[in-house]
């Protein structure tokens, strides 16, 4: 099964870089393949990294790489809509304030986390056998 998958992704892969080929914009995407490449190594993955360290010694700290992780991928998505240029003639192109919906959906996310960690430390205090009310 595995090897159909990849015959498959490898066909795909193949079909979309002929398309790509036949674009007069093949250059620009080489260079934002190229960026990509470069903002990952440079800026993203010593982002992890560093908060990995930093987050060892904590308890929940599953918990909180969790909540990070979201907060990156919901950023990453944001972000072609966040760096947009200014607006277009036409209102109904990007039509909702996406700096506000990302905020409100970082501060959920944040939310969540504590109400989850809150819950977590609740439910170990009850299960404790020295808890009188327990």
């Amino acid at each position: 099964m595995r090897t159909v998958t990849g015959a498959a992704g490898l066909a795909l892969m193949a079909f979309g870089g002929l398309l790509l080929w036949d674009q007069t914009t093949h250059w620009d995407v080489l260079i934002w393949l190229a960026g990509a490449v470069v903002l990952h190594d440079a800026v993203i993955a010593p982002l992890v990294l560093g908060a990995g360290l930093l987050l060892g010694g904590l308890k929940n700290r599953g918990l909180v790489r969790a909540t990070l992780m979201t907060a990156g991928c919901l950023t990453l998505v944001a972000l072609p809509v966040l760096l947009r240029p200014l607006p277009t003639a036409n209102s109904s192109v990007l039509p909702l304030d996406y700096v506000r919906g990302l905020l409100i959906s970082l501060a959920t996310v944040a939310v969540l986390a504590v109400l989850l960690g809150a819950g977590r430390r609740a439910r170990g205090r009850a299960g404790r056998p020295d808890d009188p009310e327990g």
